[in-house]
């Protein structure tokens, strides 16, 4: 029942996901779909997956996170006969059991013909597993900025057997949900794991991509000294113009006191870093893989690991330092808050939906 009250609140702010569904409804132009669903499975997802159904869609689905999942989301999209295979706090393990009971029905794969997809961990799993699936996929509909760069990668080694609609790179979605979706959000993970004051404080933001982009500009907003690191030279000279200190992570590492990546990339924050950084300083991640903030050195390091409280880890160091790490750093916007707002939401989904009716019409005819 919570679930659906908040589902109905999130229907009131995604006017034109809604706006599709009552336009298509005599259509029913997802007749026949067949869609496998790997992605946040948040409230917002729900409208969408009711609004696959409600135009002809059969869905199963699950969650691209181990800690993104809205419980309450699930259990209402099951309480609607949605198998879905996602809950908060899974383990590694569970996790790659989860997208497995996407894939099959009843022990075997299921006669799937579409994916939608957020990271690409299901289509690597289709095509490493299942590959006898791949001759009746029409296609995948990516949702985020790391998944498109595993599928190009795919796609230039000649391993990727279906089309791809890059969801990620309309702009109606990255210039809204990776700028202002995850400024937002990811200062809400932030605060709600720490309650820390940002006013003042040096706040690193690794990575000035759309994603790092939107949070440096908020994180300015509330009053904290902003510091960007980037590999690249035209964002770093972007960041620069816009008014932000650059500097590289070596050097911004015994200044900051907050830090958050954004790169897609790992080992952006490793055993270096951590030996020069301040007592008490915050690390956390809000780019898709939990690869950026290098944990493993940072557990070699601890002679003491306690958490604080929720989704707020203490590591003890040897010189008597401690360093926090929120969220394991798994995505502190959807880990330790509930991700991005609505009204984002609603453009990226209106076009997750697009794609797909797209696919569903065109797909078997694509290279």
């Amino acid at each position: 029942e919570f679930g659906r009250r908040e589902i109905s609140l999130a229907e009131n702010e995604m006017p034109a996901l809604m706006a599709l569904r009552d336009k298509y409804r005599d259509e029913q132009p997802l007749a026949g779909a067949k869609i496998m669903g790997c992605i946040h499975m948040t409230i917002q997802t729900a409208v969408l997956m009711e609004t696959l159904v409600d135009l002809g869609a059969e869905l199963r689905w699950s969650s691209c996170n181990i800690f993104s999942t809205q419980d309450h989301a699930a259990a209402a999209m099951a309480a609607n006969g949605i198998p879905v295979f996602a809950w908060k706090g899974e383990t590694d393990e569970e996790y790659e059991w989860c997208i497995e009971q996407t894939i099959c029905k009843d022990g075997s794969p299921w006669d799937a013909n579409m994916i939608l997809d957020d990271g690409s961990d299901l289509t690597s799993m289709v095509h490493a597993k299942f590959p006898d699936m791949l001759e009746t996929i029409h296609g995948v509909s990516e949702e985020t900025t790391t998944g498109v760069h595993r599928l190009r990668a795919m796609a230039d080694a000649g391993e990727l057997l279906y089309p791809v609609i890059a969801v990620n790179d309309a702009e109606t979605k990255w210039d809204f949900d990776n700028i202002h979706g995850t400024g937002q959000s990811t200062i809400d993970g932030i605060l709600r794991a720490t309650s820390v004051l940002l006013a003042g404080k040096n706040f690193v933001v690794a990575g000035y991509g759309h994603c790092g982009k939107g949070l440096a500009m908020r994180v300015r907003g509330m009053g904290a000294n902003v510091i960007i690191t980037e590999i690249d030279p035209i964002p770093a000279l972007k960041a620069i113009m816009d008014g932000f200190r650059v500097m590289k992570m070596d050097e911004a590492a015994s200044v900051g006191d907050l830090f958050c990546t954004a790169t897609g990339m790992k080992d952006v924050i490793v055993r270096r870093h951590f030996d020069s950084m301040k007592d008490g300083a915050i690390v956390c991640n809000t780019g898709h893989y939990d690869c950026e903030i290098s944990i493993s050195d940072l557990e070699d390091m601890a002679t003491e690991i306690f958490t604080i409280r929720d989704n707020n880890e203490a590591f003890s160091m040897p010189d008597g330092r401690r360093i926090h790490l929120l969220a394991r750093g798994r995505l502190v916007n959807l880990a330790s808050a509930e991700g991005h707002p609505s009204e984002v939401m609603d453009m990226s989904f209106a076009n997750q939906f697009l794609a797909l009716c797209r696919l569903a019409k065109e797909g078997s005819g694509y290279d």
